[in-house]
C-alpha cells in the first residue's frame, strides 16, 4: 500500500484505506466526503504528498480570483483539504486532470456535500467518490473482527470464542461514538465533546458563507431527531414535537434544516428497501433518519451509560444506530448498500444487504437475550417467506445483530453475532 509523504504518526488503520488505493489508481482525482472529525484529513494525508488547507490560508480568495490552478502545484497525489471553502478551484482541477491525464493526481477532502455551484461541471470520468464515517468498532479496536460480514454473506460459519461483553460496556460505546480524536476518551469526556459538536452545527455557519438558519431552532430539531432516531418522523411529527422548545414551526423550514444536516453529514438518511412480495402487503419507500454516529443522539439526549442501562429502550434505539454505522463502514467494503424494510402489515427488517440484484440478507438488531433473539429469527424467517424470491432470489444470509451473549447459527443457518465480533 503506497503511503504518502504526509502520513501522520500514530494513524490507525482505517477500512477505506484499501478504497482509496484503488480510487486513486483509477481516477485522477478522488474527493473524500463525510463528517467534520471523522478523519478524512487523516486519511487522506496517509496518500499524500502534498497538501494545501484551504481553511488555513487568510488570502486565499485573493489568490483563488488570481490564479486558481496555482493551488495544483505540488507532489502528487496532493491534497486539497476543505477544498469546498475554494471557489473556481473545482474547475481549475478538473482542467488540470485533462492536460496531466494521469491518475492519482488530487485528493479532495470537505465536511459539507457541495453544492451544485461548487460542482457546475461535471467530474464524470475524472472524479472517483470515497465516503467516509466515524470508526467503526473494529476500527477502533473494540471489535475483534473475528465474524466478516463478507464471510456471513457468502454463507460463511458464523462461530467464534470471546468473552460476552456485558450492557454497560455497550452503552459506553454508544456514548462515547466513533470520532477518531475522542475514541480514547472516557465516555463522560466523549459525551461533552459530542455535545460541543452538535453546538457547533448549530451555532455556527454550516454551508460555509453565512449562518442563515436560527441556532436555537436547529437545536431543538436536533434533539427532536435524537429522539425519533432511526425513524421516519413526519415533518409534522417533528414540528409537533419541538413546539415546546422553540423549534421550526413550519414544514419548509423544517425541510430546509433537515438538508442541511444531511448536507453537514451529521443525519444520514437510511433508504428503503425496493423488491417485489408474495403477499398483498406494499412497501413503505420514507426512508428513516439516523445521526452519522450513536454518540451524537446519545449527546443530544444527554445520555450516559448509567442511564442508558436503566432505560433499556432508548439503549436499544442507539445500539441500532450503533450497529447501521457499523453495517453501512463494512457493506461499503462489498460495494453494498444498507437499506431497511417496512411493510404495511409492519413487518420490518432493521437493516438489508444488498449487493447487486439478487443478493440480498436481511439483518435485525436485538440488544440480546434468548427470547428477543428467537423473536428475531422468526421475524427474518417471516421476511424471507413474504419476499417474492423467484425474482428477488433468496436471501444470501438472515443475521440478528445482538449487543451480548454468544455467537452462534441456528438449525436453519441464522447467523446470530455480537456486534463486538462482527468485522468486515
Amino acid at each position: 500500500m503506497h503511503l504518502g509523504t504526509t502520513a501522520p504518526d500514530g494513524y490507525l488503520t482505517r477500512i477505506v484505506d484499501r478504497q482509496m488505493e484503488r480510487c486513486l489508481r483509477s481516477a485522477p482525482a478522488v474527493v473524500v466526503e463525510g463528517p467534520r472529525a471523522c478523519g478524512k484529513t487523516w486519511t487522506s494525508r496517509r496518500f499524500a504528498n502534498s497538501v494545501v488547507r484551504f481553511d488555513e490560508l487568510p488570502t486565499t480568495q485573493i489568490r483563488l480570483e488570481a490564479d486558481p490552478a496555482a493551488f495544483l502545484a505540488g507532489d502528487t497525489p496532493r491534497l486539497l483539504d476543505e477544498w469546498h471553502l475554494a471557489d473556481g478551484l473545482w474547475n481549475a482541477m478538473r482542467h488540470a486532470c485533462d492536460d496531466r491525464a494521469r491518475n492519482g493526481q488530487f485528493i479532495l477532502a470537505g465536511s459539507i456535500r457541495p453544492t451544485h455551484a461548487l460542482t457546475d461541471h461535471s467530474g464524470a470520468g475524472r472524479v472517483a467518490r470515497l465516503r467516509m464515517r466515524p470508526m467503526s468498532l473494529f476500527e477502533s479496536r473494540d471489535s475483534t473482527g473475528s465474524i466478516s460480514l463478507r464471510g456471513l454473506l457468502d454463507g460463511g460459519p458464523c462461530r467464534a470464542d470471546a468473552p460476552e461483553p456485558d450492557l454497560q460496556r455497550v452503552a459506553a460505546l454508544v456514548c462515547r461514538g466513533g470520532f477518531p480524536r475522542f475514541v480514547a476518551l472516557d465516555p463522560t469526556d466523549a459525551g461533552d465533546r459530542m455535545a460541543d459538536y452538535l453546538r457547533d452545527v448549530a451555532m455556527l455557519d454550516i454551508d460555509g458563507v453565512k449562518v442563515t438558519h436560527d441556532p436555537l431552532k436547529m437545536l431543538a430539531l436536533i434533539s427532536s431527531l435524537a429522539r425519533n432516531e432511526g425513524a421516519a418522523a413526519s415533518t409534522r411529527t417533528l414540528i409537533a414535537d419541538t413546539a415546546g422548545a422553540g423549534g421550526p414551526s413550519d414544514r419548509e423550514t423544517v425541510r430546509k434544516y433537515l438538508d442541511r444536516l444531511a448536507a453537514a453529514f451529521v443525519i444520514e438518511p437510511l433508504p428503503a428497501w425496493s423488491t417485489h412480495l408474495r403477499s398483498s402487503a406494499t412497501l413503505r419507500s420514507t426512508p428513516k433518519r439516523y445521526f452519522t454516529d450513536p454518540a451524537l443522539a446519545a449527546a443530544a439526549m444527554r445520555a450516559t451509560p448509567e442511564g442508558l442501562c436503566a432505560d433499556l429502550p432508548t439503549l436499544g434505539l442507539l445500539f441500532e444506530s450503533l450497529v447501521i454505522r457499523d453495517l453501512r463502514v463494512y457493506a461499503q467494503t462489498e460495494r453494498a448498500e444498507v437499506r431497511y424494510y417496512l411493510d404495511s402489515k409492519n413487518l420490518e427488517a432493521d437493516a438489508i444487504i444488498t449487493r447487486g440484484p439478487g443478493d440480498w440478507a436481511a439483518v435485525e438488531i436485538k440488544l440480546g437475550g434468548s427470547r428477543a433473539v428467537t423473536s428475531a429469527a422468526e421475524s427474518l424467517r417471516r421476511i424471507r417467506n413474504r419476499v417474492d424470491t423467484d425474482r428477488a432470489g433468496e436471501p444470501s444470509r438472515l443475521i440478528v445483530v445482538t449487543a451480548v451473549g454468544p455467537a452462534f447459527e441456528t438449525v436453519d443457518d441464522i447467523a446470530v453475532v455480537p456486534i463486538t465480533l462482527l468485522g468486515p
